[in-house]
């Protein structure tokens, strides 16, 4: 008996950490719409008149971006903006051929006339956030505008982005990521919808309430002042972004979210670049978890309600934890209700689960409405999308998972960067791409043996009592066996 309960009471503190997650998320849906329905007044620049212009520095972070090196610096060649007040830094850690690549297009387009610079590193210190704090050294903007190499700006972006720092209260102005390539796979519309959630939802539902957000690692725009007060880059965590948007805002900095600023990039196309871009990112989260919590615990500066939503808003990728536990245990928990009679009053805490999958679906349709717009066939189409969603981020819970474990106990790992593709030429190079990872991990293994656990969860529905079987998980086993099934396959197939 001793085993049943430690089993009831896991799964139990697991469901109800997912729905006080749950009711969190809820909250910034209604601080969202509170949003929609108020007027902007922020201060603004006034770029028309010079003395109002001020310099600005974009910084281009690349690493080994052999195909989309050419077509990041001709689309941010067209960027609108004084020459005279803009800069560009290429800071380029490569180590193969894209190096000398990028230095024939930097030494072109100086001759043009535009202000741009290559900044090579012999070493990869501190990753990005290192290459980030060595261009800074030198950086001639009051302004740094950073963009990864997957990112194509309109050329309207700093007209619409600078005028808010006239505000000498903004550190950050952050902008919202569009899709190039969402219609691609399931793989790239379930990324994009995920995306599209945290960029409205999470990203306005925080803002608007004077929350803290995050600075997203590009697409977006620091007061170098701001960069410098906070404690400049740090390479100690996977998300330096996450790092430093805490940092910063802890010291009273404020950050401005622009969700009607759209900032189009490539989304990942094969599983491997997916996985590796998932787990640097739970991993990151979980580790400035660690970093973080006890300064926004003790800060005398932010009201409870900030703390709160700060705390959820570190421990984000720990829910991915919290939904594989919920997923494991519960089959013995199938078990259990339909062995020991007395419990069933205990199972009431299933519903928790149902709850909180209503709560998300509720938020998720206003996010997604808000994009792509509503009526009757867009809620279908929304609906499919949901739990098509919904049963491929269970697939990935283990990958994160284990990211979240390693974050939360500290073990340190390499910043592995997600690979790039040319849209262009996207059919021709998704498997001739030399930075996709050949190898299967074990990882992969597991999720296999996961997905036939959970078919013999749905095949437990029909023979445990003796009343003709419980069906009350069968949908819930039936969207793991799916998401395990996807993530297992996908991954091995892209071993063949």
């Amino acid at each position: 008996m001793f085993l049943e309960t430690l089993i009831i009471i896991i799964y139990s503190t697991a469901l109800v950490l997912i729905f006080m997650y749950s009711l969190a998320q809820l909250n910034l849906l209604f601080n969202y719409l509170r949003a929609k329905r108020t007027y902007d007044d922020s201060p603004q620049f006034d770029l028309s008149q010079a003395d109002e212009i001020p310099l600005v520095t974009i910084q281009l972070p690349v690493y080994n971006e052999l195909y989309v090196i050419e077509r990041l610096l001709d689309n941010i060649a067209q960027i609108e903006y004084p020459r005279e007040k803009l800069e560009i830094q290429v800071l380029d850690d490569s180590t193969d051929e894209s190096l000398y690549l990028t230095q024939k297009r930097v030494n072109e387009l100086q001759q043009t006339g535009l202000d741009i610079v290559h900044i090579h590193r012999t070493n990869r210190e501190g990753f990005k956030a290192g290459a980030l704090k060595e261009g800074l050294k030198v950086a001639k903007g009051e302004y740094i505008a950073i963009f990864d190499s997957d990112f194509l700006p309109q050329p309207n972006w700093l007209l619409r982005t600078i005028p808010y720092f006239k505000n000498p209260s903004i550190g950050v102005v952050q902008t919202r990521w569009g899709h190039l390539n969402k219609d691609y796979s399931v793989l790239t519309k379930i990324q994009a919808f995920a995306l599209d959630a945290h960029f409205t939802l999470e990203q306005v539902g925080r803002n608007s309430q004077g929350h803290f957000i995050n600075f997203n690692g590009t697409a977006g725009v620091w007061r170098k002042e701001c960069i410098i007060d906070a404690g400049n880059w740090q390479g100690d965590t996977l998300t330096e972004d996450l790092d430093l948007s805490y940092r910063a805002q802890l010291k009273n900095w404020e950050f401005k979210y622009l969700e009607d600023v759209e900032t189009p990039a490539e989304l990942p196309v094969v599983i491997s670049a997916a996985r590796s871009q998932q787990f640097r990112w739970n991993k990151g989260g979980a580790e400035n978890f660690r970093k973080m919590l006890r300064r926004v615990v003790s800060s005398n500066n932010i009201s409870f309600k900030t703390k709160i939503h700060g705390i959820l808003h570190l421990l984000n990728s720990t829910m991915f934890l919290n939904v594989l536990i919920v997923a494991i245990l519960s089959i013995p928990m199938l078990y259990i209700k339909n062995e020991y009679a007395h419990l069933k009053m205990y199972f009431y805490v299933m519903s928790f689960f149902v709850i909180s999958t209503l709560i998300f679906f509720v938020c998720y349709w206003y996010t997604f409405k808000s994009i792509y717009g509503g009526g009757f066939k867009q809620f279908i189409k929304y609906t499919g999308m949901f739990f098509t969603f919904f049963s491929i981020a269970m697939g990935f819970s283990l990958h994160n998972s284990i990211a979240v474990i390693e974050g939360h106990i500290g073990k340190r790992s390499e910043f592995v960067r997600t690979p790039k593709f040319n849209l262009k030429n996207l059919q021709n190079k998704v498997k001739d791409n030399k930075y996709l990872r050949k190898n299967l991990s074990l990882n992969v293994i597991v999720e296999g043996l996961l997905m036939l656990y959970f078919a013999f969860g749905m095949y437990s529905a029909f023979v445990v009592g003796d009343q003709g079987g419980d069906f009350g998980l069968f949908p819930f086993h039936l969207m793991l066996f799916i998401g395990f099934g996807f993530v297992f396959f996908k991954s091995l197939s892209a071993k063949i």
